[in-house]
């Protein structure tokens, strides 16, 4: 059994003995890790140490080992743009997306998105989803904590320039996929913008293309917010050869 893999928000250094902090010592009590039990700590930046588990009282401390510098991340960047969907879909997307590797997220609340957050409610939700992210860097591997942005309208995001190769899915698109990327040669990094439920409108689909997005169709079939943006982020991956 592979050791349980933690991240810890302050910077871990190899070869220290470092006192984890209640929230992460609590989590190994609650796994029921005893005295010497390996673990891996990792602080977001890249990379990971090794260490083992030692109590002392209440406190909770780790032996660390040496650096290790395996890397979990794609070979090319994929940022998300996400039209905010309603209910609890964004916790599966948030899930799926740092499964499947894509470096930054950025929810876009859409003409169309049934959910508006602002306030404490968007406090209580950007929250809950770092939390999300957090927690499956630890299960799948990533040494890299996810980018997230706040929510934002379709122009802001679009307003930073940047290299990205910049598709919108649009269903009625007659590009495809597959040519847009073997038009635009190789890339380093592809955005893939994604409607809520109802899609985008023909103003967004407008914004994106002035912006540079090409309009692309994934298949024959209309796909839900929640499945449209991880299929497509496994389409680019494997298609790039990432």
């Amino acid at each position: 059994m592979s050791a349980p893999r933690f991240y810890c928000p302050q910077p871990v250094q190899p070869g220290t003995t470092l006192e984890l902090p209640d929230a992460l010592a609590h989590h190994v009590r609650v796994l029921r890790l005893a005295e010497g039990d390996p673990v891996i700590l990792f602080d977001g930046r890249g990379g990971e140490i090794p260490g083992s588990v030692r109590f002392e009282g209440k406190s909770v401390w780790v032996n660390l080992g040496g650096q290790s510098d395996r890397d979990a991340e794609l070979l090319g960047r994929v940022t998300l743009l996400q039209g905010l969907p309603g209910g609890d879909k964004m916790d599966w997307i948030v899930e799926k997306a740092v499964e499947l590797g894509v470096s930054q997220l950025q929810p876009v609340t859409a003409r169309r998105s049934i959910t508006q957050l602002s306030g404490q409610r968007l406090e209580k939700r950007m929250q809950h989803w770092q939390r999300i992210i957090i927690a499956a860097s630890e299960q799948c591997g990533r040494n890299r904590l996810m980018r997230l942005d706040a929510p934002t309208t379709l122009a802001r995001a679009l307003a930073p320039a940047g290299a990205d190769l910049r598709l919108i899915c649009d269903p009625a698109a007659p590009l495809a996929l597959s040519a847009a990327l073997s038009q635009a040669g190789k890339p380093a990094g592809v955005a893939l913008l994604i409607g809520p439920e109802g899609g985008w409108d023909d103003e967004e689909i407008a914004t994106a293309q002035r912006a540079g997005a090409k309009a692309v169709r994934y298949g024959p079939r209309v796909l839900r917010t929640e499945t449209a943006g991880l299929a497509l982020v496994s389409a680019v991956t494997a298609l790039q050869g990432w």
